[in-house]
């Protein structure tokens, strides 16, 4: 399934049109405060917007915004989490996907006070899979992983990306990241795409 993405527009964003196949990653970079998180934040309807977004043939605006979120699924840089141990936070965590990142199942025991950053980083990718988005919306999803971790990470994503055929957006300061996973990229200023 595409994403395509037309004149989109809020505050801190200029109209932006986009289109990312299934199977491919628009890799965004640009400086900070630019609306990378913006528009990634738009693209889910987590903040007020316009403009058309479409998923295959689910448009957003046809569709309850829990469903699209589920769907188009934004991961941020820093992963909240509200129950005290980490296997509470998905009905079903993948055991295999768990392992790619180095963890064993008594991981779902831990409590979320022991983990650290890059833990909590990597345990919200394994989340969020879990519920078997059809696209991701990569907010720096690497951003607190060394480079062993970093590439588990992106060997995982892309597995599951070529599974699905899923369409990725990925926010990447990185310019040997965007080498291994982009498809295309596109620089972002001020709100506006380059």
């Amino acid at each position: 399934m595409d994403l395509v993405v037309s004149h989109l527009q809020r505050e801190g964003l200029q109209d932006i049109n986009l289109l990312i196949p299934g199977g491919q990653t628009l890799c965004i970079h640009g400086p900070s405060g630019s609306g990378k998180s913006l528009l990634l934040r738009a693209i889910a309807d987590l903040d007020p917007n316009q403009g058309d977004v479409s998923l295959g043939d689910i448009r957003r605006d046809k569709v309850p915004a829990p469903r699209w979120r589920s769907l188009v699924m934004y991961l941020a840089p820093e992963s909240h989490w509200w129950h005290d141990m980490v296997g509470a936070h998905a009905p079903s965590w993948p055991l295999g996907m768990l392992q790619m990142l180095g963890f064993d199942k008594d991981v779902l025991n831990w409590e979320i006070a022991r983990l650290s950053t890059g833990e909590r980083q990597r345990l919200a990718i394994v989340r969020a899979l879990a519920r078997e988005p059809k696209a991701l919306l990569l907010d720096e999803p690497t951003a607190n992983l060394d480079q062993d971790n970093t590439l588990a990470v992106e060997q995982l994503l892309t597995d599951y990306q070529q599974n699905l055929q899923s369409p990725f957006i990925w926010v990447s300061h990185e310019p040997a990241q965007r080498d291994r996973i982009a498809s295309f990229t596109q620089e972002i200023a001020q709100g506006a795409l380059q």
